[in-house]
């Protein structure tokens, strides 16, 4: 019998015997074949010795039942791309209020110049209270839109005393009082559409930018001043509509950092319903805190 023939006979009888310590046994012209097992942990390694050649064979075993080793994995240890992102809309805005002719120039209404106002004392508060985000399958890119109100407040120079009839709005100089605050005020609720863009799904540590529109519809307006006369301080609330349009329509941009960001707001109708006074846009921009 040849060497192949002789291999082929010690692998037939190798089965029954790995589980042996060691087993010996002589083949017809050709040197002793011997099967060796070696260790009983997780990994068993049977030798098999053929004429010069040695074949090894390793076995990967329960140190206790012998049955072969089953990896399983746990899904949930594999962490999940998460496609969604938080809003940044829900929140607190505070700014400052100017008003624009229709060139986009600020307190250039030379006849009108009682729409010159002070911006340092007219500011606009956004309580933004509902967010939702509508992700594009992907947490970097979505559309948002939500709920809100806005407050806004127009401080007007000198003594102005603001008049409306059905055609028109106007103002004339007020010779008798001296005002220390003379507001227009307004309040609207709002619905923003922005398409929003963030470097991180989580919002905590994304910088984000939001650019579109926000609609609004005039819930409240008035006149609040406060002044002097012979030496006694007086405060006056008017309630009317004072000729203000009964929706808004403004561009927006938002752009910040996790919790806090910067937003400016132009409105792309006019203040005034058309044709009672000259056209006034009025811009705001201020700080926003992101719940």
């Amino acid at each position: 019998m040849n060497k192949w023939n002789t291999l082929l006979a010690a692998l037939l009888f190798a089965v029954p015997v790995f589980a042996q310590e060691e087993v010996e046994t002589e083949t017809e012209g050709n040197e002793p074949v011997v099967f060796e097992e070696e260790g009983t942990g997780k990994a068993d390694t049977t030798r098999m010795n053929v004429g010069n050649s040695e074949f090894i064979i390793i076995t990967k075993s329960d140190s206790k039942s012998g049955d072969d080793i089953n990896l399983d994995f746990d899904e949930g240890e594999e962490p999940k791309r998460n496609k969604k992102s938080e809003p940044h809309w829900a929140g607190v805005d505070f700014g400052v209020t100017m008003l624009m002719n229709e060139n986009f120039e600020y307190n250039n209404f030379a006849n009108n110049p009682y729409w010159n106002n002070d911006a340092a004392r007219s500011q606009v508060w956004n309580l933004n209270i509902m967010e939702h985000k509508f992700n594009f399958g992907t947490p970097y890119v979505g559309l948002t839109t939500g709920l809100g109100f806005s407050f806004t407040s127009v401080a007007l120079r000198d003594n102005y005393l603001v008049q409306s009839t059905a055609d028109s709005l106007f103002a004339v100089m007020d010779t008798v009082n001296t005002y220390t605050k003379n507001k227009m005020k307004a309040s609207y609720l709002t619905v923003p559409l922005l398409l929003e863009f963030n470097t991180n799904a989580d919002e905590d540590r994304s910088f984000y930018l939001a650019t579109g529109v926000v609609g609004g519809v005039r819930l409240t307006s008035k006149l609040k001043r406060n002044g002097e006369f012979e030496g006694k301080e007086f405060e006056e609330r008017i309630k009317g509509n004072y000729n203000l349009n009964s929706f808004k329509l403004d561009a927006t941009a938002r752009l910040g950092y996790g919790s806090w960001g910067v937003f400016a707001n132009y409105s792309l109708l006019p203040l005034f319903d058309q044709g009672k006074t000259v056209e006034v846009y009025p811009l705001t921009f201020g700080l926003s805190l992101n719940f």
